[in-house]
């Protein structure tokens, strides 16, 4: 008597987001990158093909990754009903803070993608696709909010995105070495920080960047 053969178990299709899960999970259980996309994907039971229709590299994949932070806290932000209506000062603000907040959920892997690189955060390859999602939502802010407009000509648009760019790279630079319960610190310079650079559009920024270097000061000599 012939038995009915049972269906054969459709393969569940792998998105970018599974890929980079597991990428995650192995630099941070094994605390090396994997030697090739060939082992990477036989060990976790991916099809080569599959790896490729997403990430032309690792290096690829790493940039992606931090294109998601990015993506994540802006979805995250713009779900604030309130958000368009905020001031330049409180859209950096909240932009600072949702990124930091995301990456403190990923401290771990942040640290090791950025301890990885050797030639210094302004450098890293990894952070090139985010750097212009970053530059391109602080050129956005100064040219559609009402209160910088009649200030745009002081400050050139590509001036101040590059300006805020190094900003955030200071920050971050802040962050990783930042012990304070909470990233306490950390918080308390995110708003000195953004401070100074909302008031390089007006025409009064050494108050801002007197009270910054205190805040800095400070934490050197304590």
């Amino acid at each position: 008597m012939d038995t009915a053969k049972k269906p054969t178990a459709k393969k569940k299709p792998i998105d970018d987001n599974a890929i980079i899960s597991k990428y995650m999970d192995y630099v941070l259980e094994k605390n090396e990158e994997p030697k090739n996309v060939f082992s990477f994907c036989k060990e976790h039971k991916i099809e080569e093909s599959d790896f490729y229709t997403f990430f032309g590299s690792f290096d690829a994949l790493k940039q992606e990754i931090w294109v998601k932070f990015f993506e994540n806290a802006l979805a995250t932000i713009q779900k604030e009903e309130a958000f368009e209506g905020y001031s330049d000062k409180n859209k950096l603000l909240t932009l600072y803070f949702t990124l930091f907040e995301l990456m403190t959920l990923n401290r771990s892997y942040v640290l090791f993608s950025l301890k990885e690189n050797k030639e210094g955060l302004k450098n890293l390859k990894s952070l090139k696709l985010f750097r212009n999602h970053f530059k391109d939502f602080i050129v956005n802010i100064i040219s559609d909010s009402s209160e910088s407009n009649d200030k745009i000509n002081k400050v050139t648009k590509p001036i101040f995105s590059e300006g805020a760019w190094i900003q955030f790279l200071f920050l971050l630079k802040f962050w990783i070495d930042d012990t304070s319960k909470g990233f306490e610190k950390t918080d308390v310079l995110i708003e000195k920080s953004v401070n100074t650079v909302v008031d390089l559009l007006d025409t009064k920024p050494l108050e801002s960047l007197f009270d910054l270097g205190k805040f800095l000061w400070k934490e050197k000599m304590n």
